[in-house]
């Protein structure tokens, strides 16, 4: 397996992973039990998973009333898919 094809199964894991930690820290806030702490959400965007993370909070409305990040992850988001496309060419 080449690089590349490395990173981009790294880079769709991460964001996978981003989509679906944002469903399980919803449900479990409708169900009032212990939640993923928000540095947990922060490290799995912050490791490749921003576009999930993204897309995770505006799917489920999960922490759209929390400034740091309705604007962190989408420019997070951003920044990585450039990183990815500029390492991908």
């Amino acid at each position: 397996m080449d690089i590349k094809t490395l990173l981009f199964v790294a880079y769709l894991l991460m964001n996978i992973i981003g989509l679906f930690i944002m469903q399980i820290d919803k449900n479990r806030a409708i169900k009032h039990q212990y939640r993923i702490r928000e540095k947990t959400l922060w490290l799995v965007a912050l490791f490749g998973g921003a576009v999930g993370t993204t897309m995770g909070m505006q799917i489920y409305r999960h922490k759209t009333k929390h400034l740091s990040f309705k604007i962190g992850f989408p420019l997070l988001a951003i920044v990585e898919i450039i990183l990815f496309i500029y390492f991908s060419v």
